[in-house]
């Protein structure tokens, strides 16, 4: 696998960090390329606003990334948004027939930490029949195992008490 820099997306949510991934030698990374092409998609914008919305509010900010919003497990990923009928508090989560997914890692299944990838667009009944899709999932799934070894190496730490992932050397990028 090529290098890339994991990096912080928004941390501004009440509840929940998010980072990304970013290829060495490109200038956007992998989430904003996919809320960008989508967003850019007629047909799809409003899908793609409400994927954001479901990140940023609903786990940035109110839930965290609890196993109910993350309950599409998809090998070492999990799908967004999550799966079925959803109810947290007076709030129902249901997506039915949701034409997009991004994939993303909770760190240790954590709440607070979440590293967000890149997907597409589900066109078919699995993702393994969804062409570009399959594609995204199985490059999500290797950043995650990078993220993963590096955490497990000691490459990579958490620092708990400001919810980030920090470089055991306390370089400001984190290059895996």
């Amino acid at each position: 696998m090529n290098i890339f820099t994991l990096e912080v997306w928004d941390d501004e949510g009440k509840k929940c960090t998010f980072y990304t991934v970013r290829w060495d030698d490109a200038t956007e990374s992998e989430t904003d390329k996919f809320f960008n092409k989508y967003n850019n998609v007629p047909l799809l914008k409003r899908f793609t606003q409400q994927l954001l919305s479901f990140v940023l509010d609903s786990i940035g900010d109110d839930h965290g990334a609890i196993d109910a919003l993350f309950n599409r497990p998809e090998n070492l990923v999990t799908g967004l948004p999550n799966t079925g009928k959803v109810k947290i508090r007076q709030i129902m989560f249901a997506y039915p027939n949701f034409p997009l997914r991004l994939y993303a890692l909770r760190i240790n299944n954590r709440n607070d930490l979440v590293v967000l990838f890149n997907g597409g667009v589900k066109s078919a009944r699995t993702n393994q029949e969804s062409g570009d899709l399959h594609l995204k999932w199985a490059e999500a799934c290797q950043f995650a195992k990078r993220i993963e070894d590096a955490l497990k190496d000691g490459e990579i730490i958490i620092d708990e008490i400001n919810r980030k992932i920090i470089s055991t050397d306390h370089s400001d990028e984190i290059i895996l």
